[in-house]
C-alpha cells in the first residue's frame, strides 16, 4: 500500500499542487480530541474562524461539518447546519449530516457500472441501487488531517487513500480536500484526485442546511433559486431516465425566487416518486468555470446564502426523510423537511448513462472540483 500511495503522490506532484497559497503560519485552527471509533482510531474536530465571526467546525471522521455558524441581520451567530454534538451519534446513525460524499455522490443504478468492458459490481445500500459510495463511502472513514495555508482564511487540509476494490469501485485513489473559511465569509471546498486505474469519480458535500437555526423548525418559509432550466427526471428508485426535461411550468422551476414549500404538496408525478425534491438541476453553463448555481433566502434570520461550483449540476434535496428521530445538537429533534442540501455534483447514474457528461477519471489525469457556500446578510 505505501508504494502504490508513493507512486499515486507522485502522481500528483507532477499534475501540479492544488493547495497553495500563503504560509502555514498564517493559517487560523484549533484542534480538539472528538473521540475513538470502534475500530480505535482516534477523531479530531477543527475549528475554523474568520475575522466577521464565522465558524466551522470540522472533524476528519468524514470529513463533517459539525457546525457552521453564521450572523444573522442583528450579527447574533447561529448554526445553520444539522448534526450532532458527539462522535458517537454519527457512527451510530448520520443520514449523511454535514460529510464528504464519494467515490460517487447520488445514485449508481442497479449498483454495477461498466468500465473498458469489465463490469463492476458495487454495494446495493438503496434498494437495488448504489448510494453514495456505498456501505463505508467516503463520509464513514477517518481521514488523514492537518492545518493548511489558507488564501484569504483558514483551511484544513484532508486525505484519504480509498484501496484498489473499495465498495467495488476499480483503481487505487488519493484524494484531498481543502476546506476554506474566508474572511469573504464563504465556506469553500476544493476536491482533487487522482488513480493508478480508470474508474469513475463524483464527490460532493451533503451538509442539511436551515438558514434560520438548526433545530428551528421546518425550510419551507426558504426562498430558493437554481440557475437551471433543465432537470433529469428519475423512474422508480430515483434513478435518472436519461433525459433531460425543461423544468419550465412545473413543480421544478426555480428559475426566479420560490418558497421552498409553495409547491411541494402538488400532485406531480416527479414530486410522488421522491416524496419532495430530491432531483438533479442541470445548470446553465457550458464550461467548468466557478459560476452561481443557486441562492437560498432566509427571511426571518436575513441570512442569505449563495452555492457557487465548478460542477455541470446541482442535486437540491428537501429533507424528506427526516422524520423527528435524528436528535440533533441541543437535544433538537430534526422533523420532516428541517435541513436541505444543495449538493453539487455530476449527474447521478452517469456511469450506466453515455449521454452524461462523463465521470471517468483515467491515470494520468487529476479530477477537480471547487464548491463555494457565500453568505451574505440582508
Amino acid at each position: 500500500m505505501q508504494k502504490i500511495e508513493r507512486h499515486i503522490m507522485a502522481m500528483l506532484l507532477c499534475l501540479g499542487a492544488l493547495f497553495v497559497s500563503c504560509s502555514p503560519k498564517d493559517a487560523k485552527v484549533t484542534r480538539q480530541p472528538f473521540g475513538v471509533t470502534k475500530d480505535g482510531k482516534s477523531v479530531e474536530l477543527f475549528t475554523l474562524r474568520n475575522k466577521n465571526g464565522m465558524e466551522a467546525r470540522i472533524t476528519n471522521y468524514g470529513g463533517i461539518v459539525v457546525s457552521l455558524l453564521v450572523p444573522d441581520r442583528n450579527g447574533k451567530p447561529g448554526d445553520v447546519v444539522l448534526g450532532y454534538d458527539k462522535l458517537d451519534d454519527y457512527i451510530a446513525d448520520n443520514p449523511y449530516f454535514g460529510a464528504l460524499i464519494g467515490r460517487y455522490g447520488n445514485r449508481i443504478g442497479n449498483a454495477r457500472f461498466t468500465l473498458d468492458g469489465v463490469e463492476h459490481v458495487l454495494a446495493a445500500n438503496d434498494g437495488p441501487n448504489h448510494l453514495h459510495g456505498g456501505l463505508k463511502g467516503f463520509d464513514k472513514v477517518v481521514w488523514e488531517a492537518e492545518e493548511a495555508p489558507g488564501k484569504g482564511g483558514s483551511a484544513l487540509h484532508l486525505k484519504y487513500v480509498s484501496p484498489d476494490g473499495e465498495e467495488g469501485y476499480p483503481g487505487t485513489l488519493l484524494v484531498n480536500v481543502l476546506y476554506t473559511l474566508t474572511d469573504a465569509n464563504e465556506l469553500k471546498i476544493e476536491y482533487s484526485a487522482v488513480s493508478d486505474k480508470p474508474t469513475v469519480v463524483n464527490l460532493t458535500h451533503h451538509s442539511y442546511f436551515n438558514l434560520a437555526g438548526e433545530g428551528s423548525g421546518t425550510i419551507l418559509d426558504h426562498i430558493l433559486t437554481i440557475d437551471a432550466d433543465k432537470c433529469t427526471p428519475v423512474g422508480p428508485g430515483l434513478i435518472p431516465t436519461g433525459e433531460l426535461k425543461p423544468v419550465e411550468g412545473t413543480p421544478l422551476d426555480f428559475q426566479k425566487p420560490t418558497r421552498i414549500g409553495e409547491r411541494i404538496a402538488m400532485n406531480d408525478e416527479q414530486l410522488k416518486l421522491a416524496g419532495g425534491y430530491d432531483h438533479n438541476w442541470v445548470l446553465n453553463k457550458s464550461t467548468n468555470a466557478l459560476t452561481l448555481a443557486a441562492r437560498v433566502e432566509e427571511p426571518s434570520s436575513g441570512r442569505i446564502m449563495e452555492v457557487l461550483t465548478t460542477e455541470p449540476a446541482l442535486q437540491f434535496y428537501s429533507g424528506n426523510f427526516l422524520s423527528g428521530k435524528n436528535i440533533g445538537k441541543k437535544g433538537h429533534p430534526y422533523v420532516y423537511r428541517s435541513g436541505f442540501c444543495l449538493e453539487t455534483q455530476h449527474y447521478p447514474d452517469s456511469p450506466n448513462k453515455p449521454e452524461f457528461p462523463s465521470t471517468v477519471l483515467n491515470p494520468g489525469k487529476k479530477y477537480s472540483s471547487m464548491t463555494v457556500y457565500r453568505f451574505i446578510l440582508q
